[in-house]
């Protein structure tokens, strides 16, 4: 598989994560935290930054392509799953 195959993977994965972690956080599934969509939304940054961090130290910064590459091969795709698998998480409820 290509290096930008296996960085939409990595952050794919990642989005996953991080939309089940945010409909818990925002529906209140998680005792003591409340109803708190802004901390859902620090969490799926955080979990962003540390996806793109996973995928420069797995497959080399010159081959992901340095911030350009990360964008296109990281950011986009885990940004559109991410709402996306929220938003399907919430409407299950």
């Amino acid at each position: 598989m290509e290096v930008e195959a296996k960085v939409v993977t990595v952050h794919i994965i990642a989005a996953l994560v991080a939309a089940f972690l945010s409909f818990l956080l925002s529906t209140g599934a998680i005792s003591g935290v409340g109803t708190n969509e802004a901390l859902a939304t620090l969490v799926g940054l955080v979990i962003l930054y540390l996806s793109g961090q996973l995928s420069e130290k797995l497959f080399g910064k010159e081959e992901v392509g340095g911030f350009k590459g990360w964008l296109w091969s990281g950011i986009v795709p885990f940004l559109l799953f991410w709402y996306m698998l929220w938003t399907m998480f919430m409407n299950l409820l």
